[in-house]
């Protein structure tokens, strides 16, 4: 009998050990539970800017139709351009919502518009020429899986202009586009539409230069040592210089190159522009109060599935308020300046290559600049 009450005491003196260790396990649970409740909350990400155009205060249309607007990727002025250019069609253009969609480039945005993955894109001229020659970087896209349709022209936004630029020892030597002939020249980096767009106007007064690949940030350094005997210079809005431009301007003693009068008119035989825009830009001296450029032209564009009404409509919000967006964006004061004159300009680069939408020519008849050259080029 005692031995079985000591063997009874010994169960219960175990049970009240393990119901003690389970109170402390519990406590301690609690205790973490507060901890993990008191952290302070994450912080929002910050990357995706704000628009410094006005957004309104009018709630969004559960009813309008969104349009998934790609562009290139944040940081970029596609991307900045986009977001306050979508802010007032947002606010002004009745029945649509405007979504901006980051990408890895004005290409991708093309590819991922045709093959139905965005509403909208980014493209430029010279990304239309080479779909329309099947050529360079868009070489098969029309024969590529999942492509079920084609870009059109619908709304041209801004200019970028490429020039050249050289070291200050050297402007004896090089006094022309064409005694680049043989020369290492970096014409931007490869896959970009301001390389495309010099690299043919280049190729149409035959200069034969040799492309060498730098990164943008060393740029200037390579144009110093003479492992580069030129590099691009461009402005956007035929106002700013890129801002590696101006960093390479840093780095190194460089003027900027011109074309020589037969070289300009070798290039506009050959179908190019070329404008004259003001170093005024650049951080210090670079040889010549202007510089001779060949602008193109980049566009905000929709294709087919928006109605002719429609993109009429787009195109007359974002005319009457293109002072707005300027103020907002240097990139759109050529846009400001003659909104109607912009888009005329742009058809023009491009007829060519891709078609017009039917909005885009409708709004540009009732402003006096449509061709009547065009009209095959109307799109169905």
């Amino acid at each position: 009998m005692r031995q079985r009450l000591l063997i009874l005491l010994s169960l219960l003196s175990a049970l009240a050990l393990l119901l003690a260790a389970c109170d402390a396990d519990i406590a301690d649970e609690e205790v973490e539970v507060d901890d993990v409740e008191d952290e302070p909350e994450p912080e929002p990400d910050d990357d995706e800017p704000e628009p410094d155009i006005d957004e309104g205060d009018a709630e969004a249309d559960p009813d309008a139709t969104s349009i998934a607007w790609a562009t290139s990727d944040v940081g970029s002025a596609g991307h900045a351009a986009l977001v306050n250019l979508s802010a007032l069609l947002n606010r002004e253009w009745e029945g649509f919502q405007t979504d901006v969609l980051p990408t890895g480039g004005a290409q991708q945005s093309v590819i991922g518009y045709a093959t139905g993955e965005f509403d909208g894109y980014y493209g430029a001229n010279v990304a239309f020429a080479e779909i329309a020659e099947d050529r360079d970087r868009y070489e098969g896209f029309a024969d590529e899986p999942g492509v079920e349709r084609m870009p059109v022209q619908s709304f041209w936004a801004y200019t970028m202009e490429t020039g050249l630029a050289i070291h200050a020892d050297n402007v004896d030597e090089f006094t022309s586009w064409r005694d680049l002939g043989g020369e290492p020249v970096f014409t931007a980096p490869a896959p970009w539409d301001v390389r495309a767009n010099l690299e043919a106007a280049m190729d149409a007064i035959d200069v034969g230069h040799e492309y060498v690949e730098v990164d943008t940030g060393v740029a200037g350094s390579a144009l110093d040592t003479g492992d580069l005997s030129a590099f691009v210079a461009y402005t956007s809005a035929e106002i700013a210089p890129a801002p590696w431009v101006v960093e390479a301007e840093l780095q190194t003693d460089m003027v900027i190159l011109n074309p020589t009068d037969e070289e300009v008119a070798d290039m506009e035989a050959a179908g190019f522009e070329v404008v004259s825009v003001s170093t005024e830009g650049f951080e210090g001296d670079v040889g010549t109060d202007e510089m001779l450029v060949v602008p193109f032209f980049y566009g905000f564009h929709v294709g087919m599935e928006v109605s002719e009404e429609d993109v009429y409509d787009m195109l007359t919000v974002i005319a009457e308020h293109a002072e707005e967006l300027a103020a907002a964006d240097d990139a759109f004061s050529v846009l400001a300046e003659d909104p109607a004159e912009l888009q005329r300009r742009g058809v023009a680069s491009s007829i060519d290559y891709v078609e017009v939408h039917p909005g885009l020519a409708s709004w540009l008849e009732d402003e006096g600049l449509w061709d009547d050259a065009w009209d095959d080029r109307i799109a169905q």
